[in-house]
């Protein structure tokens, strides 16, 4: 396994600009390896500082191979201070063969007495061959929960436990005997319950069969005799999902506006987020009020976070958006060419993948910002 070292990694001062929407949406030129600050409400000085928000491009394949490495999972363990992130499908050398995932394991290696980066080094993995094709990930156990996409046979991907230092194990890889489509996101409420959702992206992709399920949402409960769920349907391409702080609201965001080809074919189709109240009935959970959430205002969504206070940011066509736990566009970490995965780190960090290159964003600095005109 080769290691490849990026030593001395430096930070620069995200540039800051006020955007007023009701003038229309800014179009700005961003150069490719920089990351920019977009305020479109006062109370995104409650996120960001104007001046003290700076990034790090930590790692880039742009000059070389210009491999998407940085595409997907993007999860941050922090005591061992390492990144795991999932590719991109890569093209093999061989036409007859189906392209691959790799898993990138980046560790982290930062200033003594300081939180910025100094040093990270990066090893590319080829998944286990009983995991084909992995893609979203989250932090579980001792480990990470994968989603597996699966390949051309019918009883490959599913959910995967895969512990520190050891091979995966599969937790949930079918739904009543019928194989999953392809597993894209998963995450964990706090009473270990498994969410997922399993759209038909790895048919369209051509690495998966005809689907034999709907495009679901699913919960999966180890803890429970093992139940599995279908918590929601009528999506287009459910992809990303995560619950509130309080876990009273999932987030789901719908990719139905990607042709196949993964270009946007219409925004009359779905570049959405939508919210779901959680309701329990009879010692379950269920999703109720079903209701559009945001529309990304630039591609569709793929992943979503929420903070600690609630606020939801998205991996859209234009970077990552943020809205209020109202709805309420708050501002935008603008990235050329879209994001398609993100994660927190330490307090104000992020970890930014834009397929060709990985940043990290510290969103905090010493002064705090301060209340502007709008209007102006």
């Amino acid at each position: 396994m080769a290691v490849f070292v990026q030593i001395d990694v430096k930070s620069t001062r995200a540039d800051f600009e006020i955007v007023d929407l009701r003038n229309g949406y800014p179009l700005t030129t961003i150069d490719p390896d920089s990351i920019t600050i977009k305020q479109y409400h006062t109370d995104f000085k409650d996120i960001g500082n104007k001046d003290g928000a700076e990034y790090s491009l930590l790692l880039t394949s742009s000059t070389t191979s210009r491999s998407p490495f940085f595409h997907n999972a993007c999860v941050y363990v922090p005591e061992n201070e390492e990144l795991w992130v999932t590719s991109d499908l890569l093209q093999t050398t061989s036409s007859s063969q189906l392209p691959i995932i790799l898993i990138s394991k980046i560790r982290i290696r930062r200033a003594q007495g300081s939180e910025g980066v100094v040093t990270v080094e990066w090893s590319k993995l080829r998944p286990p061959t009983n995991m084909a094709m992995p893609a979203g990930a989250c932090a579980y156990l001792q480990g990470l929960l994968y989603c597996s996409q699966g390949a051309l046979k019918p009883e490959t991907g599913g959910i995967y436990y895969m512990p520190r230092g050891k091979a995966p194990q599969s937790v949930i890889t079918s739904f009543g005997g019928l194989p999953f489509n392809s597993p894209q996101q998963v995450t964990v409420s706090r009473d270990g319950s498994i969410w997922f959702t399993d759209p038909h992206i790895g048919f369209a992709k051509e690495i998966r069969p005809s689907p034999q399920l709907p495009s679901h949402i699913y919960r999966y409960d180890p803890e429970s005799d093992g139940v599995l769920r279908v918590v929601a349907n009528g999506l287009g391409a459910p992809t990303g999902l995560c619950f509130s702080p309080d876990e009273e609201t999932l987030y789901v965001t719908d990719l139905g506006a990607k042709t196949d080809s993964g270009d946007l074919s219409s925004l009359q189709r779905p570049a959405t987020i939508y919210a779901f109240d959680m309701l329990v009935r009879s010692d379950q959970p269920f999703l109720t009020n079903k209701r559009v959430f945001a529309f990304a205002m630039k591609g569709a969504p793929v992943a979503v976070k929420c903070d600690d206070v609630g606020n939801v940011y998205a991996a859209c066509g234009d970077g990552i958006e943020i809205w209020s736990p109202g709805g309420v566009p708050l501002g935008l970490i603008g990235v050329a060419g879209g994001c398609s995965a993100f994660c927190f780190g330490g307090e104000g960090e992020m970890f930014i993948c834009a397929e060709q290159r990985l940043f990290r964003l510290d969103l905090y600095g010493e002064t705090p910002l301060e209340d502007e005109d709008m209007s102006q």
